[in-house]
């Protein structure tokens, strides 16, 4: 057993190639918050944009089978400032591929940064749209998400 005050070893920073496909987000003054820099908040917001125009480019969204992606969790490790006027890039690849759920792990890489500025994870469950509850991953689009498997 770990003593409760031994620190604990952080994990290695991400580097972009770890991930498997890139969305670029150009920040907006407003983003900045009264610290200057891009508000936490809004990390969450480029890995929902990055994770559904990735889906969305590949019609996987779920607008015409009955089907949706509902997030179930979501996490933010922050490892140094982005600021406006950065131009960022949001790495994905896929961590997890389960029955009925995906975990896509995401990192943000601010200008050509190698290492990452933050690292996070975003859990999705494939949903029924009427009922609200999970339904199997269908093989055609397993097959479509295991292409994003480090």
């Amino acid at each position: 057993m770990i003593a409760p005050d031994t620190p604990r070893p952080r994990a290695p920073i991400s580097r972009r190639a770890d991930y498997r496909a890139f969305r670029l987000i150009t920040t907006r003054w407003m983003d900045n918050d009264v610290l200057g820099h891009v508000n936490n908040a809004l990390y969450y917001s480029f890995f929902d944009t990055t994770v559904t125009g990735w889906l969305i480019e590949r019609d996987l969204i779920g607008l015409h089978d009955g089907t949706m992606w509902m997030v179930a969790e979501t996490s933010c490790r922050y490892l140094s400032e982005v600021a406006f006027p950065d131009v960022l890039t949001i790495g994905l690849r896929l961590g997890k591929l389960g029955n009925s759920s995906v975990r896509w792990e995401l990192a943000v890489f601010r200008g050509e940064a190698d290492e990452a500025s933050a690292e996070g994870h975003f859990v999705h469950v494939h949903m029924n749209r009427q009922t609200r509850r999970p339904t199997p991953v269908p093989d055609s689009i397993r097959e479509i998400l295991a292409t994003m498997q480090i």
